[in-house]
């Protein structure tokens, strides 16, 4: 058998693509072995396939070349739904339950099927679940998302990124100049679980009783040291200004932040740190500090809040405290832990990135 050059190429890149369904890499193989002139017998043994395999591909090959390597159509069995049906199922899907009277915050598939059932479409829950998944529709599935609603928000979260890559007002920052990122952590329970935590054992993980007593909650209000992935955290009852003002006392009184030429601290709006009063609060006190605010609803910005989320795995949950000072000694000897092996974290995103996703916000339909 012959096999033209533009073919044999094209056949032996399928054979060593890792991406080729193996199926295709047995069919090429098959052809590339006759194009060499090899028996079918030798090369159903070769493959480890029967004759009839060999024939079968050899002669598809021969009668429409690359294109016979492909499956035939299948014909299946008749259609059951007519494409009618299916679309009525679709539509269905994309619109919320409430817009056909049905007490439903979602639809799943056992829900659309009884709906479609009141159509007089007979699917089951099985078929209109695969006949969403083949137009990637996942009703079942909800997603939250929050619009723009600072109207500076570009010039806000560029000042920051720009912090971030320690670039200020379009000037390098020098040696002594410093980035905190600062927040509070409200609202943390400590449960006394009325059994102990049990530690794991073989098939089981650590199983932690669902019955407790609240003894309190406190917060933990951290500033966090960008550049050199530094932790400063101190626990009080309630968050206010007189914390957050002895969170700032605790870093901005010790080196090098004390005769730094300028501490800038990244802060959420939070009401103890919110607005001008709170910038002329803290360069008051000390001269050589700046605040910054994130833009309105983006304390995703806010690089602490990284931190936050590692002591909530690795600290605070399963949470089972006997009391607040627990809660407390745990924070505070985490937060040494973390200060003696911890490096900055690897943030990508930059202004170039945020500028793309404001110009395709830019770009989307007024609602």
């Amino acid at each position: 058998m012959t096999i033209s050059d533009a073919d044999r190429t094209l056949l032996v890149s399928r054979v060593r693509a890792g991406s080729t369904p193996q199926r295709d890499v047995l069919r090429a193989l098959i052809v590339l072995a006759a194009g060499d002139g090899h028996p079918n017998q030798r090369i159903a043994e070769d493959l480890g396939v029967c004759v009839d395999t060999v024939c079968k591909w050899r002669t598809r090959y021969a009668g429409k070349g690359i294109e016979g390597l492909t499956d035939l159509p299948r014909t299946g069995r008749p259609r059951v739904y007519t494409p009618t049906q299916v679309a009525v199922a679709t539509a269905l899907a994309c619109q919320m339950p409430a817009e056909s009277e049905v007490p439903l915050a979602r639809w799943s598939a056992p829900e659309l099927a009884a709906a479609l059932h009141a159509e007089g479409i007979g699917a089951s829950a099985s078929t209109v679940r695969r006949w969403l998944v083949g137009d990637a529709l996942t009703p079942w599935r909800y997603q939250s998302w929050l619009a723009v609603r600072d109207p500076d928000f570009e010039a806000k979260a560029s000042r920051i990124l720009d912090l971030y890559d320690r670039c200020y007002q379009g000037a390098p920052l020098t040696a002594d100049e410093y980035v905190i990122s600062a927040d509070e952590k409200p609202s943390i329970q400590a449960r006394d679980r009325c059994h102990r935590t049990v530690p794991t054992a073989p098939g089981h993980g650590v199983r932690v009783s669902h019955d407790y007593q609240r003894r309190g909650a406190l917060t933990y209000l951290t500033a966090y040291d960008v550049g050199n992935a530094k932790v400063f955290g101190r626990c009080a009852g309630s968050t206010g200004i007189v914390e957050f003002t002895a969170l700032v006392d605790q870093v901005m009184t010790q080196e090098p932040y004390a005769s730094a030429t300028r501490v800038f601290w990244i802060v959420d709006n939070g009401s103890s740190h919110r607005g001008q009063k709170a910038i002329n609060r803290l360069a008051e006190r000390y001269p050589n500090a700046v605040m910054i605010h994130t833009p309105v609803h983006a304390s995703w910005l806010n690089q602490v809040e990284i931190y936050y989320s590692i002591i909530q795995r690795k600290v605070l949950s399963p949470n089972d405290f006997p009391d607040l000072a627990a809660v407390e000694q745990r924070l505070l000897a985490f937060e040494d832990r973390y200060n003696a092996t911890a490096t900055p974290f690897r943030w990508h995103y930059t202004t170039d990135d945020l500028n793309r996703h404001l110009a395709r916000l830019d770009q989307q339909p007024a609602a």
